[in-house]
């Protein structure tokens, strides 16, 4: 994923073992270091997990759905003091846990600077009546029946044409969201199809920055990554596919609403123009043209303001609490969209809840989440517990299957307990790359398996950077808890990479080994 973290440079890395003292080391790759204890147990690295997975679960009980509004940011905190306390008693001095705390918060600025720009997009692109557009359109080409398998295609194609599932939920998806919800469709239902097609193109462009991480952590090459992960994904994307067919096809539509009465409100509220979709339009081929993200989004912001002030003045007007626009109220209003509450009030109660948008301010939650998550991810890694509880996985592979179930449930703790999929995928491909090379198989199985185990099953996590991220731009905190269950892409993912392992299906060798091992 892609926005997160595009200060890390992943490519070309060099990898460094540097002594820190006679029980703590650390092994650095690029801007990531895996920090090892010698002095720490497994029961005491999993001692903080424990705790706060704990902790969180009765949290979740006692707040349902607003846990994550705040409550579940300071168990975070928590958990990182229950670490802390275990790397005082393991000699690791204080000084070096906040040394972690702070390069791991630094390390998602380019996160937190991305999430204000989307803010402020959906504020900008809202009053101009770009997203009422797309649901315009939306609304009378995408039919109940298709559309969750349709969400599926488009953001599939988006993706892959950006590299970046974070762009494809801030753009397209919000759009389908808001159409869906129109139609009378779940919003998890949609979100979990948004999702499914944004990670898939995420995993197989060669512009998204974990396609390049896997191979680089694995000694793989990036093209021969993406064509052997195709064995796993595109079956994977097949079967998703079918299920959000299947869906559509037994969806109770006799209760949804007619759609003439919101094409008529929305036709109401705002000027609809086709003329509208250049804003995206250009938002994507800059990100194709590999613009920084953080600049595409900031332009798309300020161009979606500019339309604002040209397509829907009285709009802009109202919002400054004026009575016609000026130069001053023009300022006014889109500055208010771009970094407060704003809403557009129409004839359709629905579209009144979906015709909103926080700005930069609605963002300020999210933010407060990762942050927190980074200062628990920090504090384990600080203590040496990251990488004591994948190597005590390690162990337990003593065949190639137990290999591929080891490396899957790696990436699926560190996403739980780092709350970062690069962690997820650094710490693992570090640490397992020489066991593959062992059994004689090829760097691509282990960068494969980094992806369909790391890299998808972030969005998983409520306080994982992605899931904070992707619930928050999609449709609020309630989010995660409503999409989960319908991210198919993401759910199945891993146990195709373990069903391919277990029977042994095209499991690539090094040259030095021309026959596929024995799995038993």
């Amino acid at each position: 994923m892609q926005l997160a973290h595009q200060n890390r440079n992943i490519t070309n890395q060099n990898y460094l073992l540097m002594q820190d003292d006679k029980n703590l080391s650390e092994i650095k790759t690029g801007n990531q270091k895996i920090v090892s204890n010698k002095e720490l147990n497994i029961w005491e690295a999993l001692i903080p997990v424990i705790v706060l997975v704990g902790m969180l679960a009765y949290n979740i009980f006692v707040f349902g759905d607003d846990a994550l509004s705040g409550s579940n940011q300071f168990i975070l905190l928590m958990g990182a003091a229950v670490a802390a306390i275990v790397g005082f008693f393991n000699k690791v001095p204080y000084t070096k846990m906040l040394e972690e705390v702070s390069e791991n918060v630094r390390s998602t600025t380019g996160a937190l600077l991305i999430l204000l720009m989307v803010g402020a997009l959906a504020g900008t692109w809202l009053i101009s009546g770009i997203i009422p557009t797309m649901i315009y359109y939306g609304l009378q080409i995408l039919s109940p029946t298709i559309f969750l398998a349709a969400c599926v295609i488009i953001c599939a194609i988006i993706s892959i044409a950006t590299g970046s599932s974070w762009t494809t939920s801030a753009t397209v998806g919000i759009a389908l969201v808001g159409i869906g919800e129109s139609l009378g469709i779940s919003v998890g239902m949609t979100a979990g199809a948004v999702l499914s097609g944004a990670y898939f193109g995420d995993k197989m462009s060669p512009l998204s920055d974990t396609t390049n991480l896997a191979p680089a952590m694995a000694g793989g090459e990036l093209f021969s990554h993406i064509k052997y992960m195709a064995l796993t994904t595109i079956p994977t994307i097949i079967i998703t596919l079918l299920i959000f067919t299947v869906i559509g096809l037994n969806l109770d539509t006799s209760g949804s609403p007619v759609i003439a009465d919101k094409l008529t409100a929305i036709e109401g509220a705002f000027t609809i123009s086709p003329w509208l979709f250049i804003v995206p339009a250009l938002v994507i081929v800059m990100i194709i043209k590999k613009t920084p993200p953080l600049i595409a989004l900031l332009l798309g912001a300020l161009l979606g303001g500019v339309t604002a002030l040209i397509a829907q003045p009285d709009i802009v007007a109202n919002i400054a609490g004026a009575d016609q626009l000026t130069f001053q109220s023009g300022y006014k209003g889109v500055m208010n969209a771009l970094t407060v509450d704003t809403s557009v009030t129409t004839s359709s109660k629905e579209l009144n809840d979906l015709f909103t948008a926080g700005g930069m301010q609605g963002m300020l939650g999210t933010i407060w989440l990762i942050i927190c998550a980074m200062v628990f991810g920090g504090v384990m890694d600080a203590i040496g517990a990251l990488e004591r509880i994948t190597d005590s996985l390690l162990k337990m592979a003593s065949s190639v299957f137990g290999l591929f179930a080891s490396t899957v449930a790696s990436c699926l703790a560190l996403n739980l307990t780092a709350s970062d999929q690069y962690l997820a995928i650094v710490v693992p491909g570090k640490m397992f790359k020489k066991a593959y090379e062992d059994k004689g198989l090829a760097p691509e199985n282990l960068s494969r398996t980094l992806e369909d185990s790391g890299t998808v099953t972030s969005v998983l996590i409520p306080w994982n950077t992605c899931g904070a991220y992707h619930s928050k731009v999609l449709f609020g905190y309630a989010g995660a808890t409503a999409y989960i269950p319908y991210a198919f892409f993401s759910i199945i993912s891993p146990f195709m990479t373990l069903l391919f392992a277990a029977f042994a299906i095209k499991l690539k060798m090094l040259p030095s080994h021309k026959t596929e091992p024995v799995i038993q």
